[in-house]
C-alpha cells in the first residue's frame, strides 16, 4: 500500500466491521450488497478501508459515489483505489474530499470517468 498520493487507511476485515459499526455480520454483509460500502480481496481476505467509516457509520456520501464509479465499469478494487489515491483536479483524494463535504465536485469527477 503505502504509495505517494494515496491516503493511508487501515484496513477493517468482517469481524473488524461488526465491531467497528456494532451491526450484526449479516447486516454488515447487506451494506456492502447495497454499495454502502466497497472493500477489496487483495489481501486474501476481504476487507474495507476504516477511513469509509465515520462515527461507526458507512460515510453517507460513498453509496452513490460507489454507484456512479460502478456503473462506469470499475471493479470493487478500482473503485477502491480510486476513492485513495490523489485525484490532482480534486488536490487530494476523492475520500478526503468526500469526508470534507464535497460531495458534488467528488460525484463530477465520477461521471466524467464513465
Amino acid at each position: 500500500m503505502g504509495d505517494a498520493g494515496v491516503t493511508p487507511t487501515e484496513w477493517l476485515t468482517m469481524p473488524d466491521l461488526v465491531e467497528v459499526l456494532d451491526e450484526p455480520l449479516g447486516r454488515v454483509r447487506r451494506l456492502i450488497d447495497e454499495h454502502y460500502l466497497v472493500g477489496s480481496r487483495r489481501s486474501g481476505v476481504f476487507a474495507v478501508p476504516s477511513v469509509f467509516i465515520v462515527d461507526g457509520h458507512p460515510l453517507p456520501s460513498l453509496r452513490g459515489t460507489i454507484i456512479v464509479l460502478q456503473d462506469a465499469g470499475f471493479s470493487d478494487d478500482e473503485v477502491v483505489d480510486w476513492l485513495l489515491a490523489d485525484e490532482e483536479t480534486l488536490g487530494r483524494s476523492p475520500i478526503a474530499a468526500l469526508l470534507a463535504g464535497h460531495k458534488s465536485a467528488v460525484r463530477r469527477l465520477a461521471r466524467t470517468l464513465a
